[in-house]
């Protein structure tokens, strides 16, 4: 019988570069010498995978409803329909059951059977789910007319990334989306510290020990508020949450309101400023050249495949930003879409060809470069 039955290992714990350098996220548990050797996810990456995959999800959305909202029919042949969560799905078959009865009983032949066809068609994708799902169900089917006059039948459902308020059942001429524009409306909080109160202890979460702010801004008269913002005694997780600092001469609710006046222009821009920090450290990267980088479609590429690209940059406009939307995953890295609003991002997709991605350690890509067929190395042309 063994001494040792089982051993916790933090992911951290190892040197760097780790035996495998995803080993955080690849391995859960394993068997060594009789003990059962757990490994621990960190927290921290946890929260910025999902943060990273709010993006994506809402990329995606943004997209979606681009498409749904150019889709046009003849009639009233498309269906939208939409279950909140703990809905039934019972409820809503019961609902189209009824339709159907009532769809039965229009007069124009083909009117009639496109309703019918759309019912059916929802009817059908209803039957694959057991129950609504835990953020509520998203369905449109239909005919729709193509660009080039012809009549295509078309099916989309989906569990929305976060939950759905919203019921809705229309057969229209067109596809309703004003539910899913609802769920791009920001979810983000920021914090104000009026430097009068003793107000850090409210954005620290207890259960995670995580800023549960998306950012934080700092207000007060005099340099207190600047010096406490440089001060070692500030929180480090607050400190990275930091927006802006502004002067205030009152303190409590009034300073609190005029802190928000001051504060509107910047709280607009958020996703502008976390721009400039991701792409300021891929150039922070680039500067030191750490090796830890890459740009450009064939590098990155490259990178992903060795599994080194712990996080990867798209200008949103790439046409290659689809397939890095769908296949991210399986590579074990976090996604970031960047635009070219920002100087920095600007910088990024004219000077890297608006792809890049920082490594989880050291790799000199041109060694990886393939052999041509007489067994010698050769590299790209420029």
């Amino acid at each position: 019988m063994p001494f040792l039955r089982e051993l916790k290992i933090r992911a951290s714990s190892f040197r760097s570069p780790p035996p495998h350098p995803d080993c955080r996220f690849q391995i859960k548990s394993l068997t060594f010498s009789g003990c059962r050797v757990v490994f621990l996810a960190l927290p921290s990456n946890q929260m910025a995978d999902s943060e990273s995959d709010k993006n994506i999800e809402i990329w995606k959305i943004k997209k979606l409803i681009k498409a749904l909202e150019s889709a046009r029919g003849n009639g009233t042949s498309m269906i939208s329909l939409i279950m909140p969560p703990r809905d039934q799905i019972s409820r809503a078959t019961k609902m189209l059951g009824d339709e159907f009865g009532t769809a039965s009983n229009i007069k124009s032949r083909v009117n009639r059977q496109s309703v019918l066809g759309a019912i059916t068609s929802a009817q059908q994708r209803l039957k694959l789910y057991n129950k609504v799902p835990p953020n509520g169900l998203v369905l449109y089917t239909g005919t729709i007319v193509t660009e080039d006059g012809k009549e295509k039948k078309v099916t989309i459902d989906f569990e929305p990334f976060k939950p759905i308020n919203a019921s809705l059942y229309l057969c229209d001429n067109k596809f309703h989306t004003e539910a899913l524009n609802e769920l791009l409306e920001s979810d983000d909080k920021f914090g104000f510290i009026v430097m009068d109160e003793l107000a850090t202890q409210f954005f620290i979460n207890p259960n995670t020990s995580q800023p549960n702010v998306s950012g934080l801004i700092l207000a007060g008269s005099a340099d207190f508020k600047t010096e406490l913002s440089q001060s070692d005694m500030f929180d480090p997780r607050l400190q990275a949450k930091i927006l802006n600092i502004v002067d205030v001469p009152y303190g409590g609710e009034n300073g609190f309101n005029q802190a928000i006046e001051l504060s509107a222009e910047i709280l607009s821009n958020v996703k502008f400023i976390q721009e400039k920090r991701l792409i300021g450290k891929y150039f922070e990267e680039i500067s030191q050249d750490t090796g830890k980088y890459v740009f450009g479609v064939d590098d990155t590429l490259k990178a992903l495949e060795m599994d080194t690209s712990a996080e990867l940059e798209v200008q949103e406009k790439l046409p290659l930003r689809e397939w890095f939307a769908n296949e991210y995953k399986k590579f074990g890295c976090t996604l970031e879409f960047v635009t070219n609003k920002s100087h920095e991002g600007s910088q990024f997709c004219k000077g890297f060809g608006g792809i890049g991605g920082i490594l989880r350690y050291q790799l000199d890509i041109r060694s990886f470069d393939e052999l041509s067929d007489d067994g010698e190395v050769y590299e790209d042309s420029d």
